[in-house]
């Protein structure tokens, strides 16, 4: 049995052993939080810099400049990469216009050769018809026309009769029985006659009557309907005319003037018929500009055209250079702009239906056109389309392709519109690299979705845990 003053005695140990122990643990847990403190020291030192005063500041993170892309993708952006090579680009301002019919070719207005009434309709509006085709049939009671059939026909008589008095008189004239200016005579009276003849063939061939009918005429066999045809074509000659096929442009009736059983005079006008093969873009600029536009047409420099609505897949590219013919003279009063002409040759189709040739031409009257005029040559340019290029800020980026692998670089930016982009060649691109030419702005997006990842498109990782950069 322990006596109460040795049980006093080994508490009093007992309680200096658990200090001790509980001085121990404290020191340990210093320790640790010491270890802990230089640890996070060292790593935020890791993320900071000093500044010029010996203040801490954050450094600025790596940031990425190269994608990954499958050819799935590719495939989906419709991403097609070329070769770029220094070129000469024509910097242009952009003039809004309007094709319109070209006045003395595109459209032609068919006259009444003579007085008489609307028998039959040939061709109605929507319809396309060849030079020589019938128009209208007409019926005549014109009594010019009917004076002018009759004095063909006596005048031709009158020829006959005095080529038989001169057969019959030859012989006579010969022997010296009939005196030789009885021959004079009728020799004279044949030559007017021939030269009446003459005059009312012609006078009838104008009339719209065919040299079949005109020959009938003169054999007493008058003509009580002419047929209205369609014109020749103007500026072809008869070899080229004779050379047109079906699937050469014809005219389209556009619009009827007449009915059916309509009185109409010499002159009037049955229907117009137009042929849109040669066009005119009409531009509206302004008037201070009209000494570039000048300078434009007298330098026969190109110029491009933006037709609005225009699918341009079942057509082939505008063959002939586009440039201004002339400037109009004269102000429009309500707009205040200076009009301008560039000559277009039109394209067209044509399909058969129920017998019937129908026309389908590229470009219409009417139809709104952007012009591109072209004021200054920048020579030793790298040229792209406009997508090519994604803007952050002042910066400005395009993509170098390579395998799977798409590199952003920084360019200078020299001008840009809405189809090109022209970029300065001062070596940040090497000429010869293959560049994305469209969907920046989405492989930008994704150059950031990937390095917020944290995974490196540019860093391969080896299965035994070694890595490199990208070959």
């Amino acid at each position: 049995m322990l006596t109460a003053g040795q049980s006093m005695g080994v508490l009093m140990k007992n309680r200096s052993l658990v200090l001790c122990m509980v001085g121990l643990a404290v020191l340990a847990g210093l320790i640790s939080m010491t270890e802990i403190g230089t640890k996070l020291r060292g790593l935020l030192s890791s993320k900071l810099s000093m500044d010029e005063h010996g203040e801490s500041k954050p450094l600025a993170p790596q940031e990425a400049k190269t994608l990954k892309l499958s050819e799935t993708a590719r495939k989906n952006l419709r991403l097609v990469s070329k070769s770029v090579k220094p070129q000469t680009y024509w910097r242009t301002i952009q003039i809004p216009g309007v094709v319109t019919d070209r006045p003395g070719y595109s459209d032609r207005g068919v006259t009444s050769p003579a007085v008489g009434t609307v028998a039959e309709v040939h061709a109605f509006p929507g319809d396309t018809v060849k030079p020589g085709e019938k128009l209208f049939t007409l019926r005549l009671f014109s009594e010019y026309l009917q004076n002018t059939q009759a004095e063909l026909f006596r005048a031709t008589k009158e020829l006959q009769l005095i080529a038989e008095n001169r057969a019959r008189l030859d012989s006579g004239v010969q022997s010296g029985a009939i005196p030789g200016a009885k021959m004079i005579e009728l020799e004279n009276q044949a030559k007017r006659q021939a030269a009446a003849i003459q005059g009312f063939r012609q006078d009838l061939l104008t009339r719209g009557l065919t040299p079949p009918q005109i020959d009938a005429v003169a054999e007493g066999r008058f003509v009580s309907t002419i047929e209205v045809v369609a014109p020749p074509q103007r500026f072809l000659t008869q070899e080229q005319q004779a050379k047109q096929d079906d699937k050469s442009p014809r005219y389209e009736v556009q619009e009827l003037k007449v009915d059916l059983g309509q009185q109409v005079q010499a002159g009037q006008l049955l229907s117009m018929l137009s042929n849109h093969q040669d066009l005119y873009i009409e531009g509206s600029a302004f008037k201070r500009e009209s000494t570039l536009l000048a300078k434009v047409a007298e330098n026969s420099w190109p110029v491009q055209a933006e037709f609005s609505d225009d699918d341009v897949s079942p057509w082939q590219a505008i063959g002939t250079p586009l440039t201004i013919r002339h400037l109009a003279n004269s102000l429009d009063l309500q707009s205040r702009t200076l009009s301008f002409f560039v000559p277009l040759e039109n394209q067209f189709r044509s399909y058969e239906k129920d017998g019937q040739v129908f026309a389908v031409w590229r470009f219409r009257p009417g139809q709104r056109v952007r012009l591109h005029i072209p004021v200054e040559e920048m020579q030793n340019v790298l040229v792209l389309p406009a997508p090519a290029l994604v803007r952050e800020g002042p910066e400005a980026y395009v993509f170098q392709q390579n395998g799977d692998l798409f590199n952003r670089i920084s360019v200078n930016v020299l001008h840009q519109d809405r189809q090109n982009v022209v970029i300065a060649n001062d070596g940040s691109i090497t000429p010869g690299l293959y560049l994305a030419q469209s969907s920046a702005a989405a492989l930008n997006r994704v150059l950031k979705a990937q390095a917020a990842s944290g995974v490196r498109a540019d860093i391969h990782v080896h299965a035994d845990g070694t890595t490199h950069a990208a070959h």
